[in-house]
């Protein structure tokens, strides 16, 4: 078992970062908690707050594909799932058949994370808390 502990959030890409941003803080009432412009990317991240577990991180990109694809196109991202001990998850889908990408460190959190697919190809990440 991977004993997951809760969703931790949901990243999606917009094709407009100004519209999609006042949508989801004014329209939705989402509270920002935190807003990065990643220079190297010419994108955005703006995290908010949904109620008192749960986040959306909202990307934008240069020029994004209109359709789904990995990593980085319109529409949802990844499902994240947080965990407590992300090596022992790791291991646990292993045992599952099912390899994970190398664990890396988030470059604004420091916190550990790395990504595996469901069976239909979308990204999941694990997020170690």
């Amino acid at each position: 078992m991977l004993n997951l502990k809760s969703a931790h959030h949901v990243a999606i890409i917009c094709s407009d970062y100004s519209v999609s941003k006042k949508f989801y803080t004014e329209v939705l009432g989402l509270q920002i908690i935190s807003e990065v412009f990643r220079e190297e990317r010419q994108s955005y991240k703006l995290d908010l707050k949904v109620g008192d577990d749960f986040q959306i991180e909202l990307f934008s990109f240069p020029a994004p594909p209109a359709r789904v694809s990995r990593p980085e196109a319109c529409g949802l991202r990844h499902l994240a799932f947080r965990c407590d001990d992300i090596d022992a998850a790791v291991s646990a889908l292993l045992k599952h058949g099912i390899e994970a990408e190398p664990v890396r460190i988030d470059e604004i959190t420091g916190k550990r994370f790395t990504f595996f697919s469901d069976p239909d190809q979308l990204p999941i990440e694990l997020y170690e808390s």
